[in-house]
């Protein structure tokens, strides 16, 4: 396997973030666990919903963590996937909208 940056294994030590501040790591990981408890969404729908942002923000351990927990949650390939194409169609999306600031910045120069 190619040595990278990224350690999949590191994923099994996210607990360890308490080591180093304890009260807030247990204030967050409280707050984490009730955010994806079944409420108005169900806990799959919460799923590719942390699957998306995943893929938004980049974090190839919520990639891992939230491919796996979708999958277990009932999620099939198709759902996950679309909710893939739905963060790539919200990314380009702002990107492209802030092309307006650059076309406004170019009349600006222009006049």
């Amino acid at each position: 396997m190619e040595k990278t940056y990224y350690d999949p294994a590191d994923l099994k030590k996210f607990g360890d973030v308490a080591d180093f501040q304890p009260e807030l790591a247990r204030k967050f990981f409280d707050y984490y666990g009730d955010v994806f408890k079944d409420g108005a969404l169900t806990a799959r729908e919460k799923s590719l919903i942390a699957l998306a942002v995943a893929h938004a923000v980049q974090c190839p351990y919520c990639i891992d963590a939230y491919t796996s927990d979708s999958l277990e949650k009932g999620a099939t390939e198709q759902q996950m996937m679309e909710a893939v194409h739905v963060t790539t169609a919200i990314r380009g999306g702002a990107s492209l909208v802030h092309g307006v600031q650059m076309m406004n910045k170019v009349k600006k120069l222009s006049m």
